[in-house]
């Protein structure tokens, strides 16, 4: 369970010294911490359970996502979050694991992105589409159609089959709301693609 510092300062209100109260639990492991000012009870406690907790508002998208959806056949271990408005990556090192938030633009970051409850945590994923848009957003800039399949396909190893599954109507929704170079080149190549033949067509690279 998540406790924050003001959640134990009400909890131990009756206790003349309740730092040192919190101080001795937390050396005693009834409390292990995550960032400063917020604590988890559980050592076993899942990463994605703690990931909206540490720094938000953001939610869980790009290789984190694209590999919990076998999008891309890679384990990624860093859970990877967008935020927006922050202006700049933030690294959390932790005993939970390592938790990396940067931006999408503010006008996208609402759609797409489902809340999950599990255990009394509440946090947020992208869909597939979404975390698609928002890898390639983060991305290095390309210039040309040919640039955005070897991206895909070769340096992200996107899945063919996975990404010719997907809605590529959402994916043209919400590429406008990025205005981005790299989505500009997607959108191109979906609608150069009928969505009965793209995955023939992705892999002429």
């Amino acid at each position: 369970m998540i406790k924050t510092i003001e959640d134990l300062k009400i909890e131990y209100k009756e206790y003349s010294d309740i730092n040192g109260k919190i101080r001795r639990d937390i050396h005693y492991g009834k409390y292990i911490p995550v960032i400063r000012g917020i604590y988890e009870t559980n050592e076993n406690t899942p990463g994605y359970f703690l990931s909206s907790y540490i720094y938000g508002p953001s939610y869980l998208s790009f290789e984190y996502a694209l590999s919990f959806y076998g999008i891309i056949p890679e384990r990624v271990n860093n859970y990877t979050m967008a935020t927006f408005n922050k202006r700049k990556k933030k690294t959390y090192v932790t005993s939970f694991g390592t938790f990396i938030y940067r931006d999408v633009p503010k006008a996208a970051y609402p759609f797409e992105i489902r809340a999950i409850e599990e255990n009394s945590y509440v946090y947020f994923l992208a869909s597939k589409e979404k975390a698609i848009c928002d890898t390639l957003y983060s991305s290095k800039p390309i210039y040309s159609i040919k640039q955005l399949k070897e991206l895909m396909f070769e340096d992200f190893r996107i899945d063919v089959d996975e990404f010719s599954k997907l809605d590529m109507d959402k994916i043209c929704l919400l590429i406008p709301k990025y205005q981005s170079q790299n989505l500009g080149y997607l959108k191109k190549m979906i609608k150069g693609v009928s969505h009965a033949n793209t995955q023939s067509n992705v892999r002429e690279i």
